[in-house]
């Protein structure tokens, strides 16, 4: 199965660490926080990655170059616009080549096991979400999960939970659709409404790093080898 990144976030809440660089170069250890996540991907069997970028994208194609010392293919979309989560992917979706495919943020740190994620077969279900317990700045959580590892949106009457920012997408979600500025999650609650999106809770490590304070605690992490 081949996976899309996504990396075309301006790091407005990164700043000033984000003023030279694209968030997912900041450094972790002595790597860029893409790296880890690209690294993690191969062992987990991934075939191919699709990285989108918008601002400072050109750094990451020359950090990252064609994937090769990481063993893995690694295409770019350029975004000459932001164009959202749906909207990147609909414009990657020729070089996703699969029906099914990960989407993951690049800007989360996590031991979530990728390989266990299945493709989804774009008619009961178009999606899965792998969902994990609220943190403190996001206390009310996105969706819930019920017992038949549906999820559901605000009609949910199970426990909250918040999206990880790692999922299998099938490209009939994306159907008819043209190539613009477009967020996923209505696209994923219109299909919650029709019961086609699966999901399951992961308690390991999960961390959104999405500030310099965070981005130091997955630092101080590595650094005692968590």
């Amino acid at each position: 199965m081949r996976a899309m990144l996504f990396a075309a976030g301006l790091g407005k809440r990164m700043q000033p660490l984000t003023a030279d660089r694209p968030k997912p170069l900041l450094k972790v250890g002595a790597k860029a926080l893409i790296e880890h996540q690209i690294e993690r991907l191969v062992a987990a069997g991934v075939t191919g990655i699709v990285i989108n970028h918008f601002y400072l994208g050109a750094m990451i194609e020359d950090l990252l170059g064609d994937g090769s010392r990481y063993g893995v293919e690694i295409q770019y979309s350029r975004e000459a616009i932001r164009l959202d989560t749906a909207g990147g992917i609909i414009k990657s979706l020729p070089k996703l080549r699969d029906d099914s495919f990960m989407v993951v943020n690049a800007d989360v740190w996590t031991d979530f096991d990728f390989s266990s994620l299945r493709p989804v077969d774009g008619e009961d279900c178009l999606g899965h979400l792998v969902l994990v317990p609220n943190a403190e700045h996001h206390p009310h959580g996105d969706f819930s999960i019920d017992r038949k590892g549906r999820v559901h949106g605000d009609e949910g009457s199970g426990e909250r939970l918040t999206f990880s920012g790692i999922s299998v997408l099938h490209r009939n979600l994306f159907s008819g659709l043209p190539i613009q500025p477009r967020s996923m999650i209505p696209l994923l609650r219109e299909a919650m409404t029709r019961n086609q999106v699966s999901g399951e809770l992961f308690e390991g490590l999960w961390i959104d790093v999405g500030t310099p304070e965070r981005l130091q605690e997955v630092n101080r992490l590595v650094e005692s080898g968590g």
